[in-house]
C-alpha cells in the first residue's frame, strides 16, 4: 500500500504497533506522555474519542506532512468506565465484576493532519463467562494486566478461557480497530490503493 503522506503512531502499546503493521503500512513511533483524564460527564463512546483526540492535541504543534494516529480504549459495564487498574486488588474486582455478565470495549481513534482532524470510534461487546476467583487469581498474578483498561487482554489466557463470544471487531478489543481505521485512512487519500 502507498501512502501519500508519512504515518505517525503516537502509542506505546505494542499490540497497537503489531496490528497497524498487520495492514502492510510503515510508520513512525512518536510518543508524548500525555494525562488520560475526562469530563465527568461524557459517556461511553464520547469517553473513547475525547481521550483519542486529547491525545493528537499534544502533537498539533509538532505535525508537517505527516498524519497522525492517536487512539484509546476503553471498557464499560453499563454506563461506568473500567479504566487501567492500579493494583492487583482494583484488578481483581473489575474481573469479578465482569464475570458472567457482557460489557462494550469502546476504541476511540483521531486521525491527525495539519489540515483537519477525524475522529471515530468502534464499538465490540464481549461476554464473559463465570470466572472462579482461582481463575482470576491466576490471571493476575501470572499476567498482571495493570496496563489494560479492565484489567484484561482479550488475547491473553483470561480470554482463552474466559471470553464466549464477542460481537464486532476483535482487534478492536485488542486495541485497535484496524477495518475501521484502515477505509478511513483510504477516505482520507492518506493510503493510496
Amino acid at each position: 500500500m502507498n501512502l501519500s503522506r508519512p504515518l505517525l503512531l503516537a502509542s506505546n502499546s505494542p499490540r497497537r504497533k503489531e496490528l497497524l503493521a498487520g495492514l502492510g503500512l510503515s510508520f513512525d513511533i512518536k510518543v508524548k506522555e500525555v494525562h488520560e483524564e475526562f469530563p465527568p460527564h461524557l459517556r461511553k463512546a464520547e469517553v473513547a474519542e475525547f481521550l483519542a483526540s486529547h491525545k493528537a492535541d499534544a502533537y498539533q504543534e509538532d505535525l508537517q506532512e505527516e498524519a497522525l494516529i492517536t487512539a484509546d480504549t476503553i471498557v464499560c459495564l453499563d454506563d461506568f468506565v473500567l479504566n487501567k487498574p492500579a493494583d492487583y486488588t482494583e484488578a481483581s474486582h473489575m474481573l469479578q465484576s465482569l464475570s458472567g455478565r457482557a460489557h462494550e470495549v469502546i476504541t476511540g481513534v483521531c486521525v491527525l493532519t495539519k489540515e483537519q482532524k477525524t475522529v471515530f470510534h468502534d464499538v465490540t461487546k464481549v461476554y464473559f463467562r463465570k470466572l472462579a476467583p482461582a481463575e482470576t487469581d491466576y490471571y493476575i498474578t501470572h499476567y498482571q494486566p495493570f496496563d489494560k483498561a479492565g484489567a484484561y487482554g482479550i488475547q491473553e489466557w483470561i480470554g482463552m478461557v474466559g471470553i464466549e463470544r464477542i460481537e464486532g471487531s476483535y482487534f478492536n478489543v485488542v486495541g485497535l480497530p484496524v477495518q475501521k481505521l484502515y477505509a478511513k485512512l483510504v477516505d482520507l487519500g492518506i493510503v493510496q490503493v
